[in-house]
């Protein structure tokens, strides 16, 4: 289920389009007037970017492939790798370079930089309170438009795990579809007849939902917004037959004994629709 191409590094070239796009909104026609107007052409500078607060960090590339986008003889150091642990008020990278560059990308290189660390650190929170029982946690399609590599990206790199990354990678029987289909058993026998080499995994509500997704040869169960003694109860049922995913509502104070239900995943849409940036600066030094 885990699409395990897309999740090892942010393609270059796709963030070098991504970042002629936020220039193209960002700039205006005329650019950055103020660095413009204050600052020399030839004038450089040297700077450092920081985090404010622990963080998972995430997003290395996009330091230098921003900066570096005006500025291509720019120095630069980069001092953690993606996936570590960073102590708050830790220098992230310095170097030095054209002062109206730096200064020009500094906001589009720092948002895509805290947002993505932000996904990082809040996965890698949720992890932790996990780690002492099977529980995995991973992200749902509740993705920016066209941001969903990277939002993936870092979920993987805080420690969790992708679900589908599209809507033809496996089959999702939602609610919806059941409603329209006429009942679980319906709504999987069709799917499965038109598409029999793909994973189906079924949406249930309700504990009677769950026994008639046992009834199939599904390969798992998501249980929506249950509550822990319903989780508990549909893990019995299932008897280790299929894995089972908990979903709606997990929150940072609810997580651990959702997982210690004995449930094989632990879907958060959270992490990728309505993550908290991580605190980081950049500074002239």
């Amino acid at each position: 289920m885990i699409n395990k191409s897309k999740i090892m590094s942010i393609n270059s070239k796709d963030l070098i389009s991504l970042i002629q796009l936020a220039i193209k909104e960002d700039f205006g026609e005329l650019g950055d007037i103020t660095s413009l107007a204050t600052i020399e052409s030839q004038r450089k500078a040297k700077f450092v970017i920081s985090n404010r607060e622990d963080i998972t960090l995430c997003g290395n590339d996009i330091i230098d492939i921003s900066l570096k986008y005006f500025d291509s003889e720019l120095n630069l150091v980069k001092n953690f790798n993606d996936g570590d642990f960073i102590k708050a008020n830790s220098i992230i990278a310095q170097g030095e370079g054209g002062a109206r560059a730096i200064l020009a990308i500094e906001r589009i290189m720092l948002n895509l930089l805290q947002h993505l660390c932000g996904i990082a650190s809040a996965t890698r929170n949720y992890v932790d309170l996990v780690k002492h029982t099977k529980a995995i946690i991973r992200d749902t399609r509740k993705t920016l438009p066209l941001y969903r590599d990277m939002q993936k990206y870092a979920v993987k790199i805080g420690g969790g795990e992708n679900h589908r990354f599209t809507l033809d990678e496996m089959i999702l029987i939602k609610d919806n579809h059941i409603a329209i289909a006429g009942g679980v058993v319906q709504a999987f026998r069709v799917a499965k007849a038109k598409y029999p080499n793909k994973i189906i995994e079924i949406e249930c509500d309700t504990l009677e939902q769950v026994k008639e997704a046992l009834q199939t040869n599904c390969e798992e169960i998501l249980l929506d917004n249950m509550s822990v003694e319903a989780l508990k109860e549909a893990v019995k049922l299932n008897n280790g037959r299929m894995k089972l995913e908990a979903s709606g509502g997990v929150n940072i104070n609810n997580v651990k004994s959702i997982a210690e239900t004995g449930v094989d995943y632990i879907a958060i849409g959270s992490l990728t629709h309505s993550v908290k940036a991580s605190d980081i600066g950049l500074d002239i030094d």
